[in-house]
């Protein structure tokens, strides 16, 4: 079971571990902490994107993976990508937060 994150908590930019807003240095890995900026991706955001919109790389280019999301769009008329990004959806909305900031919120 993970814990939620607080209103004065973030994720850590490198292990994605919960830590403190205020905290400059990551106490699970000890990396310095960059300034936070808006731009993190939200999981839900993904999954819904990914399920709804996910045949034309709606979810890739809100993901920042730019040429996936074209080729999503290219061959969207396959519905192939459809098919993907519906089991992507389900990925983002089962895999932990930990894991999902790994991989999107550096």
């Amino acid at each position: 079971m993970t814990k939620e994150k607080n209103i004065d908590e973030i994720y850590c930019s490198s292990c994605g571990k919960i830590i403190k807003k205020e905290a400059e240095i990551c106490p699970y890995c000890g990396i310095r902490q960059k300034e936070q900026n808006n731009s993190l991706k939200d999981k839900t955001v993904a999954g819904i994107l990914a399920i709804l919109l996910g045949g034309f790389g709606i979810h890739k280019f809100y993901l920042n993976e730019i040429p996936t999301g074209i080729l999503y769009l290219v061959f969207c008329w396959t519905l192939v990508p459809g098919f993907m990004a519906f089991i992507e959806g389900i990925i983002y909305f089962t895999e932990s937060d930990e894991s999902f900031n790994q991989k999107y919120n550096k």
